[in-house]
């Protein structure tokens, strides 16, 4: 048995203890601690030389035509995203209900989604890559309809809809992979057969398969137009639902474009008007959706937003077609996921302790709680992309990437781009200052009076969080080390 097969079975053993009868919290807590111990000894075993490989393989054949088998392996990236999963879901299942009552369902579903994020960035076999992921989406939906807020039973249907219906153009564009690179031969769902077999499909019948699963992945990512479900979804959602999704199973999507669309359809991914497409519609996700997000007036509908916008500029690196945009798209998508996650967790305290998200009513609050000002500030800088955090780093690598290159005598498509998405740090700056501003300071209001700072407990979540923040901020090359050989590989396949 491969160390990843634990990574996936021991939150569903968890979960399927509380359904028995066993403490909910207790059982996940273990379950995370565990998936984080073993998640440490892989980053000790990693050979990091090797990242551009699959290590830790196994595999288990389950049907011999078409090809199917239960894989498992992991690379650079994939030890990057394994990593990120295990930190927010512990994070998660530290944070407690706020309402009475359903803990079984709170804790398992949390295990349930890291369950299915896990399985999907460790799966070889493309087949069981797509289940997993759908697998998540099932306590997704049951989190936000029976224990969200607001209109989250409205927002639960809408994700439901859209997910269901991206995740339907995925799979038409994954079958269509599988069958046009087959060919006449042997039906493969393998990964690595399927990297040596696809781009040998000619560049006309490579497009509309890398249309396809562009607008699959997309719709799953929330690039822009498909965008509407995101934050009514996060914000109904409860804490550690909208930091699993929003932090780490939204990276699937992204994920899959790396692991999938770049390497096995790269005539097709690289076809100049698919690339302009996709450089206009993340400019909807940077720029559009930026000014949306600074019209917010509520505080979680802001974060929602700016999760969206985000996406953006994991777009832009990976558009850019070159190692240092790979390097940034895996850096960021890490940075991302922890900042964003750290910032709805910070989110709910404040749900918590003033009964409201609206701005207008909020003020003061780091008078009463210091440590949740102090935090959520931090957060607040790390997301715009501040020096000594991960998305700086990350953000940077990004921008370069978009440059690298440049023609000699001009600015092409991708540096036209690049140069616009840089107005969205401005933008981000813009809406995450002002809602702290409008939360922690000024004259305190009276809902926020009678609020209590954070007790040790609950301080515990955001200094994991922070921390992974800050580690991998000031040493980037704690992650580098496992992407860079991944992105280099990744680049010389174009």
């Amino acid at each position: 048995m491969s160390p990843l097969d634990l990574l996936i079975f021991v939150p569903l053993a968890a979960a399927l203890a509380m359904a028995a009868g066993a403490p909910a919290r207790l059982s996940a807590l273990v379950a995370a601690s565990i998936n984080l111990g073993i998640t440490a000894w892989l980053l000790l075993k990693f050979d990091y030389a090797a990242g551009a490989t699959f290590q830790f393989e196994a595999a288990r054949p389950v049907m011999v035509d078409p090809r199917i088998g239960f894989n498992v392996g992991i690379d650079g990236m994939s030890l990057v995203m394994v990593l990120l999963t295990s930190i927010v879901t512990l994070a998660a299942v530290l944070m407690r209900p706020v309402k009475a009552g359903g803990e079984a369902l709170y804790y398992s579903s949390s295990l349930l989604i890291s369950a299915g994020a896990m399985g999907a960035f460790v799966a070889t076999d493309l087949l069981f890559f797509y289940a997993f992921h759908e697998l998540a989406l099932i306590p997704t939906f049951l989190m936000i309809g029976m224990r969200g807020t607001g209109d989250n039973r409205d927002a639960a249907w809408k994700i439901t809809i859209f997910l269901g219906l991206g995740s339907l153009v995925l799979l038409a564009g994954l079958a269509a992979l599988v069958t046009t690179a087959s060919g006449t031969g042997l039906t493969t769902f393998d990964m690595a057969q399927l990297r040596e077999l696809a781009p040998k499909i000619a560049p006309a019948a490579q497009e509309p398969i890398a249309l396809t699963l562009l607008l699959g992945f997309g719709v799953l990512i929330s690039l822009f137009p498909f965008h509407s479900w995101a934050a009514p979804a996060y914000a109904s959602a409860p804490a550690p639902t909208a930091m699993l999704h929003a932090g780490v199973l939204k990276k699937f999507g992204l994920y899959g474009l790396l692991r999938v669309v770049v390497p096995m359809l790269p005539a097709g991914f690289h076809a100049e008007w698919i690339q302009h497409l996709l450089l206009v519609l993340l400019l909807g996700n940077i720029l559009f959706i930026g000014l949306v997000t600074i019209a917010q007036k509520e505080l979680d509908l802001t974060l929602g937003n700016s999760s969206v916008m985000h996406m953006g500029y994991i777009f832009l690196a990976i558009a850019s077609g070159n190692a240092l945009g790979y390097s940034g798209a895996v850096f960021l998508m890490f940075a991302h996921g922890i900042s964003i996650a750290l910032l709805f967790a910070l989110c709910s305290q404040v749900r918590e302790r003033t009964g409201t998200m609206q701005l207008a009513r909020l003020g003061g609050l780091a008078k009463y709680a210091p440590f949740l000002g102090l935090t959520f500030g931090m957060a607040a800088f790390a997301s715009i992309g501040l020096p000594g955090f991960a998305n700086f780093a990350a953000e940077v690598m990004v921008f370069l990437g978009g440059f690298k290159d440049k023609p000699a005598d001009h600015l092409g498509p991708l540096q036209i781009t690049t140069i616009l998405a840089l107005w969205g740090v401005v933008i981000s700056a813009v809406y995450m200052l002002r809602a702290y501003r409008k939360v922690f300071l000024g004259e305190p209001a009276e809902i926020c009076s009678k609020a209590t700072d954070l007790p040790f407990a609950s301080r515990l979540p955001i200094l994991l969080l922070l921390v992974a923040l800050l580690a991998t901020g000031f040493v980037p090359e704690l992650l580098m080390k496992a992407i860079r050989p991944f992105a280099d590989a990744l680049a010389a396949l174009r």
